[in-house]
């Protein structure tokens, strides 16, 4: 992790997060309103960054070339060039904004010659638009970063991190890490060596990582900033947020026991948690599965001690109620939680890197990764 920048949290909202979502009408919209997208949506204080695709959404491969990359959006796939890339984001005028980069090197099929191109061109498109961003009065505010790209060949992703550190970027994108399609110890160890090649002075972000352990890796080895789409898809799913992240031993460990032993006692909470985890695999052990039928009688918070609207004023059985009858307020309730809940994990985070106990955090963490707060027992 760079020393000037503590782990830092993006918020995600998908009308603002991916240029791709934005439709060309919103586009003109905006190039006539000449005020930017945060005074257009009526968040003038909002921290505004735009990444070039939305990061829940996975794009297909095999569209870009050498002059264009292809986003897809409501309206279908949109070829993008690096002056239309910036045209977009003279209209929008983020804070910060990912440069443009053939990034479609995560498909687990990619070879030596794939990744040198995709280098290749995403430094060529950067070039583009630093020179273009030079020339645009509308964008002196606003912060570009570069996107470190290779797919999984350290060679390739090593000179992609030099090229681009010896450019007068703001900051670098890790791009190319979300998804499946790359090992674990291949996905941390490419992470490392690509940091140890950044100035420390300037920020890095990571695309598609959220789980909490993951995000704990990627900080160890040098990421400093994510976006929170994770609990954007953990509320999808119809679950909410109930892990702990209190390394003091307080009320949170009780709070983890009281809501992972009484389940497990009451409910047979393993069997239950291993059909669930059949019927969604993208489910993980630190939320709960709310359509579940054992909560439609559990009259307490989502979590016991959140303070979150939702937790402090209804109940996870109305929540349940919600989720099976298909009414909108079951998402809007599951978002103020998991919003909530997972920021605060990223305060326990700051916290435990200025108290120098990030090693007990990630040990609670990894101790629920592998067996689930609803699997947790009495004293763990």
């Amino acid at each position: 992790m760079s020393e000037s920048v503590a782990p830092l949290l993006l918020p995600f909202r998908r009308e603002v997060q991916g240029v791709s979502t934005w439709r060309a009408e919103l586009h003109d919209v905006l190039e006539e309103y000449k005020e930017g997208a945060a005074k257009f949506i009526g968040m003038p204080d909002t921290v505004l960054y735009c990444s070039l695709h939305d990061p829940v959404t996975p794009c297909p491969s095999g569209y870009n070339t050498n002059k264009t990359v292809s986003l897809w959006g409501n309206s279908g796939r949109m070829e993008m060039t690096p002056s239309k890339f910036m045209d977009i984001q003279r209209a929008i005028q983020p804070d910060w904004f990912q440069c443009i980069s053939d990034g479609d090197t995560i498909s687990g099929e990619v070879g030596r010659k794939r990744a040198k191109k995709s280098v290749d061109r995403s430094l060529s498109f950067l070039d583009v638009c630093l020179q273009l961003l030079e020339k645009s009065p509308e964008l002196q505010g606003s912060v570009m970063f570069g996107a470190i790209e290779g797919g999984d060949i350290l060679e390739e992703r090593l000179r992609s991190a030099r090229e681009t550190a010896k450019r007068p970027v703001g900051g670098f994108l890790l791009d190319g890490f979300q998804g499946r399609a790359m090992a674990k110890e291949t996905k941390l160890k490419l992470i490392a060596a690509v940091t140890a090649e950044l100035p420390e002075d300037k920020p890095r972000i990571i695309h598609g990582i959220g789980k909490p352990d993951e995000v704990l890796e990627c900080i160890e080895r040098g990421v400093d900033i994510f976006e929170s789409f994770f609990p954007f898809q953990v509320t999808e799913r119809g679950c909410a947020l109930v892990f702990s992240y209190d390394c003091h031993s307080g009320p949170e460990a009780a709070v983890l026991k009281q809501n992972g032993a009484q389940d497990l006692e009451e409910n047979g909470a393993e069997e239950n948690q291993d059909e669930i985890s059949k019927a969604d695999p993208e489910m993980t052990p630190f939320e709960i599965f709310l359509k579940d039928k054992r909560y439609q009688d559990d009259f307490g918070p989502l979590l016991e001690g959140c303070t979150c609207y939702c937790c402090q004023r209804h109940t996870r059985a109305y929540i349940h109620h919600l989720l099976m009858t298909k009414e909108l307020l079951a998402g809007v309730l599951l978002m103020m939680h998991n919003f909530q809940h997972y920021f605060s994990f990223f305060n326990a985070i700051q916290d435990a890197l200025r108290d120098n106990k990030l090693d007990q955090l990630k040990k609670l963490v990894f101790r629920q990764a592998l067996q689930g707060p609803a699997n947790m027992k009495p004293g763990q």
